[in-house]
């Protein structure tokens, strides 16, 4: 614990360090050297408490009101430090090359003392043992966050998106405020262990409730989504890869640590966990296909995955109301496992985004193409990161979306018909989820990477190794999760074993009968792997003495084919989005071709997230006919006017 406690007041001296130099790049250095060396500090003990499964805690009296300052370290906290530690360190190394272009024109050394705060700020929500050092530590992430966010100040959008956060991050700590008071009067104390020893509240509904909207809010659960899309496309990339594979994580810990406060569950939790799992995911995922910023689409995944570990608590939970061992185990350990796996492969599709832009100056979809041959590190490593997201074996996010699935099908057998159809309600959506995802990053990828570019790119350049790097790891620990599937459940035991109410046998009973079907599917991989390899080899044996030539694809008949003819985002994505109009309401801005000899014609489409929208009470109003006329309210308030409303009936 005292190795942990050094870590952190390293990160924070390294962003001191930075603050206080002169040069930006040597601030850089300084601010990203204190991350890694307090990162790699930290994971020591993170691994050592996951592997024996025992915990170790301090505390000290202090003048705060309240209790003391205590932090620990059990399992759950240590399965979270891992994410936490491990791609704040491999961020920081891509952030040093990233942000060189801003030098000079932002503040890159403050932007390193927050971003050191926020990585120590984390780290310490995940070892508070007392309420007002958990909520401080909380307050510390969400400025730090807010100020990284913000870190192009000078631009409209960005200030916007930064406030956006702000406000939203901020009524998420009002209900935590008030499960924390609620909780530690019933109790007596705001100490997490004496909570613990306490027993089951009066009122654990309501404050699961709470946990539930207060922790959501930094989680990304829908609606309270609305910072998310807003903030990460603002943000700098490895900032980015950060906050969406990272921070809104503390989110879920915070509603599992809840968990362990309240007692046994009831199943109605796990409904409600079910039920903002679908919602989240699917919904997100239909957002993210509507768009056509590269990070854009990449946020509303966040929503998607955060929906997806939804989806397995839930189903954790509604085993642990009914009795059931298998509901717990495979339910728990397949949401937690999503936790360790959407951090991994969606920090590297960010970091990739960055390295998008890095290289060509836009994050637009439809000004992109034929990357992969000018950026093929990106190009290769952005590729496995689509694949792992879409949950396709053999890579990590199948691992953790089969045991959901499995889990899912072995409560097929209970006899409840109310219990059965929520588990059914979870197959099907993550089986909608997931062909969605497929379509969205088949769009992404081949649009991005594959085809001509449709713009001017000849400038486009590779990045250097301190980003190629992070992004090269980060793809290598998709591909290792996934083949080392049963090592992996190994680890999550005791994890598991501390929040489902059974002994640690039966979470290992179960957890081998699912590593099973796992070691399958890794055997599987690893063969396919190697053939690929073997044919790779070959087809470059075979062709070394031969000519090779290059032309153009078949022309469809055209005398004059240019790039203007490939598909675009929109018309990629078009056939599934008519399809969900009734979620998404695309608008569409059109300029028709005139005359005999039209020189130019324009399709424009545009899907606002409709929920910001629903959440302004001048609109809400006026949809319900309270204000006949909202044409005087500011469309940067409510995001939209009423004469171009989605829905029919306004227009």
């Amino acid at each position: 614990m005292m190795l942990l406690l050094m870590a952190v007041t390293i990160m924070v001296l390294g962003g001191l360090a930075a603050l206080g130099v002169g040069q930006p790049r040597l601030a850089g250095r300084l601010g990203a050297g204190g991350v890694v060396v307090g990162s790699l500090m930290g994971l020591v003990p993170a691994l050592r408490v996951l592997w024996s499964g025992s915990g170790e805690s301090l505390s000290y009296a202090w003048s705060v009101p309240y209790g003391s300052f205590a932090v620990g370290i059990d399992p759950l906290s240590a399965f979270f430090l891992l994410p936490v530690l491990g791609i704040s360190a491999l961020a920081a190394v891509y952030g040093t090359e990233y942000l060189i272009p801003y030098c000079g024109k932002y503040s890159v050394r403050g932007h390193w003392f927050f971003y050191s705060l926020l990585v120590a700020s984390m780290t310490m929500v995940l070892v508070a043992r007392n309420a007002v050092l958990f909520l401080v530590a909380w307050e510390l992430m969400s400025v730090a966050s807010f100020f990284l966010v913000t870190f192009e100040h000078h631009k409209e959008s960005v200030r916007d998106a930064g406030w956006t956060y702000l406000v939203a991050t901020h009524v998420g700590a009002a209900f935590l405020l008030a499960f924390f008071v609620l909780l530690g009067n019933e109790v007596g104390s705001f100490d997490f262990d004496r909570i613990r020893a306490f027993g089951v509240p009066t009122s654990a509904g309501v404050l699961f409730l709470l946990a539930v909207v207060g922790f959501g809010a930094k989680a990304g659960f829908l609606p309270l989504h609305v910072w998310l899309p807003e903030a990460h496309p603002a943000a700098p990339s490895h900032v980015s890869a950060l906050m969406s594979g990272v921070m809104i994580k503390t989110g879920i810990y915070g509603i599992l640590r809840t968990l362990t406060f309240l007692g046994p569950p009831s199943p109605w939790w796990g409904y409600v966990l079910v039920g903002v799992g679908l919602t989240s995911g699917i919904i997100g995922v239909l957002f993210a296909l509507a768009q056509h910023d590269l990070k854009r689409l990449l946020a509303y995944h966040s929503v998607e995955n955060i929906g997806i570990i939804a989806l397995g608590l839930g189903v954790g939970v509604i085993g642990a109301g009914i009795g059931s061992p298998a509901l717990i185990v495979l339910g728990l350990c397949g949401g937690l496992l999503h936790v360790l796996n959407h951090a991994i492969f969606k920090s590297l599709l960010f970091l990739g985004a960055g390295s998008v832009f890095h290289g060509t100056g836009t994050r637009d979809i439809d000004f992109l193409g034929g990357l992969l041959k000018r950026m093929p590190w990106t190009g290769v490593t952005f590729l496995i990161g689509a694949a792992a997201i879409c949950g396709l074996p053999p890579l990590n996010g199948f691992v953790s979306e089969f045991l959901i699935y499995l889990g899912a099908f072995r409560g097929g057998a209970v006899n409840d018909a109310a219990v059965v159809g929520t588990l059914s309600a979870v197959i099907a959506g993550l089986a909608l989820i997931g062909g969605l995802a497929a379509a969205c990053f088949a769009k992404a990828f081949g649009i991005i990477f594959l085809g001509e570019p449709r713009t001017d790119l000849s400038r486009t350049h590779e990045g250097g190794w301190a980003m190629r790097l992070p992004m090269v790891v980060l793809a290598a620990g998709c591909v290792l999760l996934g083949l080392l599937a049963p090592l992996a459940l190994r680890l999550m035991a005791p994890v598991v074993a501390q929040l489902a109410p059974l002994a640690r046998n039966v979470v290992r009973t179960e957890l081998m009968a699912a590593a099973q079907p796992l070691a399958m599917v890794a055997r599987g991989g690893c063969g396919l792997l190697a053939m690929i390899g073997a044919l790779a080899l070959l087809r470059r044996r075979l062709l070394a003495r031969r000519t090779i030539g290059e032309g153009v694809t078949w022309d469809c008949g055209y005398a004059q084919p240019s790039p203007r003819m490939q598909y675009t985002a929109s018309s990629f994505a078009q056939p599934l989005t008519d399809f969900f109009r009734i979620f998404l309401w695309t608008e569409r801005r059109i300029s028709r071709p005139s005359g005999l000899f039209p020189r130019s014609a324009a399709l424009h489409t545009f899907t606002p997230d409709t929920y910001p929208r629903c959440c302004t009470l001048p609109c809400f109003a006026a949809s319900y006919g309270a204000f006949r006329d909202c044409a005087g309210y500011s469309t940067a308030a409510c995001n939209c006017t009423c004469s171009i409303s989605p829905w029919p009936s306004w227009r």
